[in-house]
Parts: structure tokens; sequence; C-alpha cells
């Protein structure tokens, strides 16, 4: 599949932090169809938490529940770097803290139409 003519993501830098392996692997090519570099995907919080703090990103995906660790961490850091992001969960977005209603959230299934409608958000886009 080739890149979206109406979506500017060529060579985006995507941290995508994911724990189920087959999602994972689905949003991963989505990514890359729509011309982003994917970084990731990572499924442990540590893992994340490091890039969060220390990779070039130009945004994240993060679901919200890692093996029953929350991605909060995750969020803290990638907000205070003002990097864009966005949650996953497979429970209602709004079984998220109030303190992040204010993001995206999309529930699972997650296809390409809501990868698209996420880039298309970020600055600049």
């Amino acid at each position: 599949m080739t890149p979206l003519p109406d979506v500017e993501s060529k060579g985006l830098r995507i941290l995508l932090v994911e724990d189920q392996a087959m999602i994972a692997m689905a949003m991963e090519q989505h990514l890359r169809d729509l011309g982003c570099a994917v970084v990731g995907p990572v499924a442990r919080l540590d893992a994340a938490l490091l890039l969060a703090r220390q990779e070039e990103l130009d945004a994240a995906i993060l679901d919200v529940d890692l093996g029953g660790i929350k991605v909060y961490p995750v969020a803290e850091a990638l907000r205070a770097r003002s990097i864009p992001f966005m949650f996953l969960t497979g429970y209602s977005g709004s079984t998220l803290p109030v303190e992040w209603h204010a993001y995206l959230c999309f529930g699972k299934p997650f296809g390409r139409d809501e990868l698209e409608r996420f880039i298309s958000s970020l600055p600049g886009r």
C-alpha cells in the first residue's frame, strides 16, 4: 500500500508502545504504509520510558495498559518534551484519569483511518 497523498507523514518518527504483538505488527505496517518511521514497537514500560526521554520523536501512540502496568509515566515524559501523543485502549477512553481526557484516545480494534486522523492532527501537518 502506498502513502496517502493528503497526509504529510513521510519520515515522521512515531514511537509505538503496544504489548500485544499482533496489534503492534498491524499498527507498525499501517504507519509504514503512511510513510512514517516507526520507533519500536516496544512492549515494556522501562523501554518505552527510555525512548520517550531520549529518542528524537515527532509523535507517539501509547497503549494504556502494558501487561497491567499503566503507560502514564511515558505520557508524562512526552508531555514534558512537548511531543504529541495519543492513547490506545481496549477499554473506554472514559477510563483514563481526568488529566489525560484532553488527549486523543482510540479504542481497539484500531485501523489505518484512525492513524491517518492522528497524523493529520499533528502540528505542521
